[in-house]
């Protein structure tokens, strides 16, 4: 085995470890995304669910909104304080 085979299997295990590496760091990105969504999505569904039981057509919905932003922010700034 040639001294330029073995650079190039070190280089290739080297790209390997660095991008498992990273791989958490991605992962905990995705998981902020997926769970804005999901708090808002659950904020708006229940708005809209309370706009539809009692007839009060926006305030629900608002409610809803800014539960869910509320739950959003802090599921996020939770997940953050890990990485701190």
């Amino acid at each position: 085995m040639s001294e330029h085979q073995r650079d190039d299997e070190a280089d290739g295990s080297d790209q390997e470890k660095s991008t498992l590496r990273e791989l958490p760091g991605l992962a905990a990105f995705a998981t902020m995304g997926s769970t804005i969504a999901l708090c808002l999505a659950v904020g708006v569904v229940l708005g809209l669910y309370a706009d539809h039981l009692w007839h009060c057509a926006p305030l629900g919905l608002l409610i809803g909104i800014v539960l869910g932003t509320v739950a959003a922010v802090a599921s996020v700034a939770k997940l953050v304080r890990r990485f701190l």
